[in-house]
């Protein structure tokens, strides 16, 4: 049974130009940026700040536990200290319906909402942040539900328990294409009646760039994202959020007798997956979800069956990749032009990316699929750009700084060796690990390896080490899941110095401890 559903590229696309009004006349006529926005807190300025990673945060609790409350409850001692909060994407499971926001996001992080007093009271579309809280688009903000799955899960619970999606966060909606997301966190410029367009542009985009106006985001009073990515600078660091959804189709196949043989490689593997996943929905049905011992390992089961359809979602769509024409090069030509602006500007001594999709990750389900690989391999291609204008100008220095990715339910810090490309000595924190199901570490170990097929003979090196990796694990024979945040300290000076300051909440054996481990230096 297929149980989401996702939108094209170009259609994601289409739907977020539509909903933002992208170059309408009224914004193009005030020379609005709709890619920028200014911080107005008063402190942008200070070299010297903090600032919170999160992601794959946005489920409910499960049987009785809330992981990700106890993820946000990690936050709050740093959150006077802290500027902002950075989320790497999938903000709702399992299908970014706006059904679950009050449950799955407005409720877990009430303290950073005005009003978070009364919770109930917030709408979804109406959320104003006491503390910056600046997302990515995750693919289950994008999913849809198919209609049929839609009537079995949204009717009663007698049929859900049926298929044993207890847990499983699929109703009667969602996310129609990345609009409940949109509503939630972006300016939804759509939903403005043309006659107040006008005051809305005058009184919320008086921001000003190097070369523009651009969305003035103020804490307490006006909190929206000026776009799907979009950049910001702070302390003399540029931020760029991007949406990695419409750059992470795989390559084409190949139409040789190689690949020919991958695709139907590819085709019995799905065939397995979905045996697999039968056994593991007939062995759901030996359970009892009203019995403890049951409960635990339904969620295990659960957790499976999120893996087994994450990895037919990445079959489906390296054997439907026919060519690269809905790659979203509009976005990558503007993170590529902002990135050479960014070294052109002196008054900025950093660059840091966050988006969904991590180009580099030692987590069991995400390491070599597809998507990984095309995220990887576009980056690559747009920072091999920007080195090649940049010349001398960028030394021995990275392309960027840091790079904060979700998508892997995990904690993790890499670092890429020289890869012979622009690539080269990057820095990738993923914060995937806030909420949703930790996962374990490949049993493959810590290096990452890639074979390079413009090298004769497909040339096979080392790409990266992970360094740091908290997520699913064993202690003592129990079962350890690892829940997790960071804490990042920027320092002054030029090139910048990072502080990494890891937030770990474990359950073990039902119960929680909470815990920092020792910090680390960029």
């Amino acid at each position: 049974m297929k149980l989401i559903s996702e939108p094209s590229i170009p259609v994601k696309i289409q739907k977020m130009k539509e909903r933002v009004r992208w170059k309408h006349p009224s914004l193009v006529q005030r020379g609005i940026d709709q890619t920028s926005m200014v911080i107005d807190d008063g402190r942008n300025d200070n070299p010297e700040f903090s600032f919170m990673v999160i992601g794959d945060s946005g489920t409910k609790s499960h049987y009785g536990h809330h992981p990700q409350r106890q993820v946000a409850e990690l936050m709050l001692p740093h959150k006077d200290e802290c500027r902002f909060v950075l989320h790497t994407g999938d903000v709702i499971y399992v299908v970014g319906s706006h059904e679950y926001y009050p449950a799955n996001f407005i409720e877990p992080y009430r303290e950073f909402l005005v009003g978070g007093e009364h919770p109930q009271n917030i709408a979804y579309d109406r959320m104003t942040f006491n503390l910056p809280f600046l997302p990515v688009l995750g693919n289950h903000d994008y999913y849809d539900v198919p209609l049929m799955y839609r009537w079995l899960t949204g009717s009663t619970l007698r049929l859900r328990r049926m298929l044993r999606y207890k847990d499983f966060e699929i109703g009667w909606h969602g996310s129609n294409q990345g609009d409940a997301y949109s509503r939630a966190f972006i300016d939804y410029l759509a939903a403005i009646a043309p006659e107040d367009l006008h005051r809305h542009l005058d009184l919320h985009y008086t921001a000003k760039t190097d070369t523009s106006r651009c969305l003035r985001y103020v804490p307490g009073n006006f909190t929206r994202v000026p776009n799907r990515y979009y950049s910001f600078r702070y302390g003399g660091i540029d931020f760029f959020a991007l949406d990695s959804n419409t750059w992470n189709t795989p390559s084409p196949l190949p139409t040789t007798q190689a690949g020919d043989i991958y695709r139907r490689e590819l085709q019995k593997r799905r065939q397995e997956i979905d045996q697999e996943e039968l056994q593991i929905l007939a062995e759901c049905d030996r359970l009892n979800p009203d019995q403890p011992d049951d409960a635990e390992q339904l969620d295990d089961l659960s957790a499976k069956l999120d893996q087994i359809n994450e990895i037919k979602l990445d079959i489906e769509k390296q054997l439907a990749s026919h060519d690269t024409a809905n790659i979203d090069f509009e976005q990558l030509d503007w993170l590529r032009s902002r990135l050479i602006e960014s070294w052109n500007t002196k008054e900025v001594r950093g660059r840091i990316l966050f988006f969904h999709h991590p180009p580099y990750v030692t987590e069991a389900t995400k390491w070599n699929q597809a998507q990984t690989l095309a995220v990887r391999h576009r980056l690559r291609w747009v920072f091999d750009q920007v080195a090649e204008t940049l010349g001398a100008l960028v030394k021995e220095r990275p392309i960027v700084d840091l790079i904060f990715n979700g998508h892997a339910h995990c904690l993790e810090y890499l670092r890429t060796t020289d890869t012979g490309y622009a690539d080269s000595n990057l820095n990738c924190i993923i914060s995937g690990g806030s909420g949703r199901r930790p996962r374990r570490q490949r049993p493959e170990g810590t290096e990452l390896m890639e074979i390079f097929s413009d090298v004769p003979g497909h040339s096979l090196r080392k790409v990266a080490d992970s360094l740091l990796y908290v997520g699913r694990s064993e202690q003592n024979f129990q079962k350890c899941l690892s829940y997790s945040g960071v804490r990042i300290d920027v320092q002054d000076g030029n090139p910048p110095k990072f502080i990494v300051r890891p937030l770990v909440a474990e359950r073990v054996d039902g119960l929680w401890n909470q815990r920092e481990l020792e910090s680390f230096v960029i």
